[in-house]
């Protein structure tokens, strides 16, 4: 069904028909519910903390039973809250944030532990990437400025490989 054609549909349907089909539409399906829930109730803060608690456990998970459990250091956890957030519709300095958060928590992992996985790095590359392209894209790259300058910086200090990389993305939006 295109989209012209739910238009239509939906035109046709008087108020207490379209209310049914809104409610089955969030009983049955869960993104819906979602979607509903974030609208009527935006808690974004504690949507961002608890976002935040789930990617540093990625790195520095809690102890279990007494013992410490093994850090999974999946940059994918942070990706999926990120899509999330922007399907939500959630406030852009709230996605900025958690996108510049994701690789400032890997960066602490890495200053403390040897990392030998190419692809940590460059998926790290990729997350920075991404995040300046997001910032400038909602224009509110300066804001944000001070913390890509600082994850560079510990890029150089961290003697990253693939340094020069982050280093093109900064001059870039420099001059």
């Amino acid at each position: 069904m295109s989209k012209r054609d739910l238009k239509k549909y939906v035109a046709e349907l008087n108020k207490e028909q379209l209310e049914e089909q809104i409610l089955e539409l969030y009983e049955k399906f869960s993104p819906v519910k979602v979607y509903y829930n974030f609208v009527f109730n935006p808690k974004e803060e504690t949507l961002l903390q608890e976002c935040k608690l789930k990617i540093s456990n990625e790195y520095f998970p809690f102890k279990k039973a007494g013992r410490r459990s093994k850090p999974k250091m999946r940059r994918s956890v942070g990706q999926k809250y990120i899509k999330h957030f922007i399907l939500l519709g959630v406030d852009p300095y709230v996605i900025a944030d958690v996108m510049l958060y994701n690789i400032e928590i890997a960066q602490t992992f890495a200053s403390e532990n040897v990392i030998k996985q190419d692809l940590f790095f460059k998926s790290m590359f990729n997350s920075f990437e991404q995040a300046v392209v997001f910032l400038i894209a909602n224009g509110i790259l300066t804001d944000f400025k001070t913390r890509i300058v600082a994850i560079h910086n510990e890029t150089i200090t961290q003697k990253w490989y693939n340094e020069p990389e982050f280093n093109a993305i900064i001059e870039r939006f420099e001059y």
